[in-house]
């Protein structure tokens, strides 16, 4: 589509890991402490964002800065996403519900390019990529009306430290 070849693919495959590196830097020298699950729900609203323009993008740079801000979108949301379910489990059941959890996390990237793939064959790769975007936004927007409590949520829910 980019007409760019193996190096600028190389380097579009990068992207998103850039912006994951450069998020889960940010969280290290500037932890999150307030209003975490408005920041959960941003962290995958901008994934679902990068993704719609990296599906319509035309140039190289555009969609190298949407991959960026996709890997970044990622990190954000997955980083408060963990720590929610280990904090707010209770923990009769933390080791269950964290097998789970890793089951779902570490099996949906192959299911999401098994639903691409299938979704690319018969709408075409633009398509299956906006509509995944679009897709992944109303979710984000489904939950954030659904889960008002965790949409509101101010700060992650620390154990006594005491």
């Amino acid at each position: 589509m980019l007409h760019i070849g193996p190096a600028g693919l190389g380097i579009l495959r990068t992207a998103p890991g850039v912006g994951a590196a450069v998020v889960a830097a940010w969280l290290a020298v500037a932890p999150l402490s307030r209003h975490v699950g408005r920041w959960m729900f941003f962290g995958t609203g901008l994934f679902a964002f990068a993704t719609v323009v990296f599906g319509l993008s035309t140039s190289f740079a555009l969609s190298l800065v949407a991959l960026v801000l996709l890997g970044a979108g990622d990190m954000l949301s997955v980083f408060i996403r963990h720590i929610l379910v280990q904090l707010e489990t209770p923990d009769s059941i933390r080791g269950r519900v964290s097998a789970v959890n890793a089951m779902f996390i570490g099996t949906s990237n192959e299911l999401g390019e098994f639903r691409a793939g299938v979704a690319a064959r018969y709408l075409g790769a633009v398509p299956a990529v906006v509509w995944g975007g679009v897709a992944c936004f109303g979710v984000v927007l489904a939950y954030t009306a659904l889960l008002p409590t965790l949409r509101r949520l101010d700060r992650f829910p620390w154990p006594n430290r005491g």
